[in-house]
């Protein structure tokens, strides 16, 4: 799979993985805000490493960045920046 590719490559114990690339302010404002709230996550430029632009197009079918994806579970992920998505990340980070 891919994602496993992608996760070796990057490998840390992060709660998200944040897929970006450069001059995307979504994507700096999604880092920010998991920044301001603790919550840790790997960002992975999409435009240097191709198996994850792979695994965010293919596997995912996303087109937009940020791609975001919580570590601990394959099926939550958004694409974009999505306020409410970031918020409920915030609310379970700190529920746990």
């Amino acid at each position: 799979m891919i994602r496993n590719q992608v996760l070796k490559m990057t490998a840390s114990p992060t709660a998200y993985t944040v897929y970006t690339k450069p001059e995307c302010p979504n994507c700096e404002k999604t880092k920010d805000y998991f920044g301001s709230k603790g919550i840790t996550y790997t960002a992975v430029d999409i435009t240097e490493v191709p198996a994850a632009l792979e695994y965010i197009t293919a596997e995912l079918g996303y087109s937009q960045a940020p791609v975001v994806v919580n570590n601990a579970d394959d099926e939550d992920h958004w694409s974009g920046l999505r306020r409410d998505r970031l918020v409920q990340a915030a609310m379970s980070h700190k529920a746990a």
